[in-house]
């Protein structure tokens, strides 16, 4: 019975990721907007799960996501999906050339990763004919690149309770 209920948890503790990635599609609150800084958690949630546990978020779910976005923020179909999957490409690549676990190499290869989807995310609305805040943007990815280490150390604990 035990042994039960213990497998019980860690399925549900396994779901939180893909259910907080579902939540933040449908909310429309990719994005944490204050009035003196934004962070883009939809960034920050599929990179770490993605460096982490792939197994969790799969590039299927990550796709469906960011068209779920679009539709709430009213962007043109592909903007998000293809800014979040460079992400998770991103996140791939590092996975598979990361030697050692640390929050400093995490978050130094989280640079990259930020600026591509930036640029793919600009380009696209650009030749689409949206206007775009460029101040915006760029306060966005800097507090998003600040903000990564208090996430990394919340999942970096819910990690630790799928594990155990």
């Amino acid at each position: 019975m035990s042994f039960l209920l213990k497998n019980i948890k860690l399925k549900i503790l396994e779901l939180i990721p893909l259910l907080l990635l579902f939540f933040i599609s449908f909310s429309g609150s990719s994005v944490i907007d204050l009035k003196i800084f934004s962070v883009n958690v939809h960034y920050i949630l599929i990179y770490y799960w993605v460096l982490r546990q792939p197994k969790t978020l799969g590039y299927g779910f990550i796709f469906l996501s960011g068209i779920i976005t679009d539709a709430v923020f009213g962007l043109p179909f592909g903007v998000s999906p293809l800014a979040l999957l460079v992400v998770a490409a991103v996140a791939a690549y590092v996975r598979v050339v990361t030697v050692r676990i640390s929050l400093l190499n995490d978050w130094i290869s989280f640079i990259p990763a930020l600026l591509i989807a930036n640029l793919i995310y600009f380009l696209a609305l650009h030749y689409s004919g949206y206007s775009i805040n460029y101040l915006y943007l760029f306060k966005n990815s800097i507090f998003t690149f600040v903000f990564y280490p208090v996430l990394w150390a919340f999942f970096s604990i819910l990690l630790n309770l799928m594990r155990s």
